[in-house]
């Protein structure tokens, strides 16, 4: 809870994947990454509850045995390819109404670096705002004035007006994509809209190390690098503490 708000955190996580078969209990550094999102809800401060979304047999397997509560089996319908990412929420927004949630924070497996404190940082972003939502974000690595598109004939036009575009990246203004690591929002919001984005949301910015979105076999050998270096500096970083 956060500023007598109750927090219901949701990990969706379906059975099937195209791009990555199995995605969500594929093993990154010895843990699944269900479980690398679960553990870092399991240690939010701000959340209340946190559950899985499912209609996977084996997901549901897995997720009760790391502690994971399955209050319900998501719908099949709610599991496909073509599903919007809000039905699932939707749906466990309706499940569980009675436990009167006044925000839901959405946490999908393909983000195992996120930490706890951004789960936190993002839900009293949210809130201390007064903001009907908030949504992760990290900064791009190049502007958008230096994207382009390829057309029929194999030539290059640029993707937006690139003539007011600075010549060096560093004059160029900072801008941000969603990392897909965190949404929170209102439940009345999501319930109005069906969306946790809108011109009111607010932003939680978290750096690139943090935002890496496993959507292929490339990124899941990167989320190993991050995820060892990171073990490696935290030795170094608690010496340093107690150094000081």
């Amino acid at each position: 809870m956060y500023k007598g708000c109750k927090i219901l955190g949701i990990i969706p996580a379906r059975g099937g994947s195209k791009g990555i078969p199995g995605k969500n209990l594929r093993q990154v550094a010895g843990k699944s990454l269900l479980a690398w999102t679960a553990a870092a809800a399991h240690a939010s401060a701000y959340l209340d509850r946190v559950i899985l979304s499912s209609e996977d047999a084996q997901i549901i397997a897995q997720a009760k045995s790391i502690g994971l509560e399955v209050p319900f089996v998501r719908p099949a319908e709610l599991a496909q390819d073509t599903t919007p990412g809000i039905a699932p929420v939707l749906h466990a927004i309706k499940e569980l109404e009675r436990d009167g949630y006044s925000h839901i924070a959405l946490l999908q497996p393909t983000s195992p670096l996120r930490q706890a404190w951004d789960i936190d940082g993002a839900i009293a972003q949210c809130i201390d705002a007064a903001a009907p939502s908030c949504v992760s974000v990290c900064e791009t690595p190049h502007p958008p004035g230096w994207l382009f598109r390829i057309n029929n004939e194999n030539r290059l036009l640029p993707l937006l007006d690139s003539s007011a575009m600075p010549a060096r990246r560093q004059d160029a203004p900072k801008t941000f994509q969603l990392n897909g690591a965190v949404y929170v929002a209102s439940t009345t919001h999501l319930l109005k809209t069906k969306s946790f984005i809108c011109p009111e949301s607010v932003a939680f910015v978290m750096p690139q190390e943090r935002s890496l979105d496993i959507d292929a076999e490339t990124d899941l050998l990167l989320a190993e690098i991050l995820i060892k270096q990171a073990a490696q500096a935290l030795p170094q970083i608690q010496t340093k503490t107690t150094d000081e």
